[in-house]
């Protein structure tokens, strides 16, 4: 370990004199994988002991220990808005800072590109984009809530003969997934400025309006934006190798082991049958066992409330089968809309284990836009400016595409390709890159 500094030194560094001093060679060590288990993380030089406090970290345990050994500054800032919430967890975690013949950053991460990443995160903040319109957020919520009444209006006022069932079905589908798209908003915390109005709001859309424990959404996604399409650390790719075999390092990986669960090679086939049922089984059963593993009964006796408004606006209307064939066909409908927006943005990137790059590039290399337009932004409750939503996830939605022209210019000033593509693109580039990773990992198992 790095020895304390002198009397000399106390002078210049008051503030910091007695604090212990680590190498990024000791901080490594504390990964959670060694002795102890201990976790370190690094945040603006300064060195932290988050071994305990993940159990209670509001962003979930994982997310903290995916950083376990690392430089975690920008990552902590990304998601942190409101920075006087957490300085008082921060002094009691504080265990020394690194040595001052230790640079800022570890020696693989790009300092340059951090530098003009922060410079422009500053310009962010002051040209006010990272604070939410809440006229916009009104009118989504209202439209979304248009939609579920609608639904019920068409039923209420037509009967089920085919062409109400089928239009009521629609705007139950539409509203669904943008209460999705909305409780991700919330889950950012970038609809309001405080957090727990956030959090209170989502449970609400996720839980009762949707049918979803919001505890189990955030245990994910907070580890999906921590770590994107990083194997074993991101829970969107864990598909892999159950389901689909991704990213040319792990097909070939896979190969070589000779392991096949699936057909692979066929993967970018099957992957059109899947989507149908993202949400039925694999979302609902989850979300329950979720729940009841983690003991979150107010979260699991809220989501149950779901199904008991639903049942008691459509039931009587329609009768128990015809609610059953309505409420089923409208999921999967859901789950080929989520599946194909939320997958259009990752599958076609890089996906590997995780080298610990710096901020910038981890997000840039797991991510991909789809060009502006006012259907693109609706349909996909503007997903389609992933890379802006990576690299800001707290920035509330509407102010993407202010923040796009800058973000592009500090990629080509870094000679980092700023991908942005049509919808059909996009969509098409899941199955040509699914397709690509299936031979691989063939070419593998067959001569590996």
């Amino acid at each position: 370990m790095a020895q304390q500094t002198g009397s000399t030194e106390k002078e210049t560094r008051p503030v910091s004199a007695f604090l212990q001093l680590f190498t990024w060679e000791e901080i490594r060590m504390h990964n959670g994988h060694g002795q102890g288990q201990e976790q370190w993380l690094v945040i603006d030089r300064k060195v932290y002991d988050v071994s305990k406090f993940s159990k209670r970290h509001p962003g979930g345990r994982q997310v903290l220990s995916h950083y376990a050994g690392q430089d975690a500054t920008d990552a902590f800032i990304a998601f942190h808005n409101d920075k006087s919430l957490v300085e008082r967890y921060l002094k009691t975690l504080l265990i020394g800072e690194l040595a001052p013949d230790q640079p800022s950053c570890e020696s693989n991460k790009d300092k340059a590109l951090l530098e003009d990443f922060r410079e422009l995160r500053c310009s962010v903040e002051k040209m006010g984009l990272l604070r939410p319109n809440y006229t916009f957020f009104f009118l989504i919520f209202l439209h979304l809530l248009v939609l579920d009444v609608a639904s019920w209006l068409v039923v209420w006022h037509f009967g089920i003969s085919f062409v109400p069932f089928v239009v009521g079905m629609a705007f139950f589908t539409t509203a669904q997934i943008q209460m999705g798209f909305f409780q991700h908003d919330l889950g950012h915390c970038s609809v309001f400025r405080k957090p727990k109005w956030n959090r209170l709001l989502q449970i609400v859309v996720i839980n009762v309006l949707k049918g979803f424990p919001a505890s189990w959404w955030n245990h994910r996604h907070h580890q999906h934006h921590a770590k994107p399409n990083c194997f074993r650390k991101d829970p969107d790719v864990s598909i892999h190798p159950l389901l689909f075999s991704l990213g040319k390092t792990l097909s070939v990986e896979l190969g070589k082991k000779k392991k096949k669960f699936l057909p692979y090679n066929y993967q970018h086939m099957y992957f059109i049958l899947l989507t149908p049922f993202t949400f039925i089984p694999f979302f609902q059963s989850s979300v329950f066992s979720f729940a009841i593993k983690k003991k979150n009964w107010l979260d699991l006796l809220l989501t149950v409330t779901f199904y008991i408004r639903i049942g008691l606006m459509y039931v009587p209307l329609m009768g128990f089968n015809n609610f059953v064939m309505f409420f089923w066909l409208s999921r999967c409908l859901e789950s080929i809309w989520f599946a194909w927006v939320t997958q259009m943005n990752h599958i076609p990137m890089q996906i590997d284990y995780d080298s610990n790059k710096d901020w910038v590039s981890t997000q840039l290399h797991a991510t991909c836009n789809v060009k502006q337009s006012l259907f693109n932004d609706w349909f996909t409750g503007h997903l389609n400016f992933q890379i802006e939503h990576h690299l800001f996830p707290t920035m509330p939605r509407h102010n993407y595409c202010e923040v796009a022209p800058l973000v592009k210019t500090l990629c080509d000033k870094h000679g980092i390709e700023y991908k942005s593509k049509t919808l059909l693109t996009a969509f098409s580039d899941i199955l040509h890159t699914l397709k690509d990773s299936g031979e691989h990992w063939l070419e593998a198992y067959l001569h590996g």
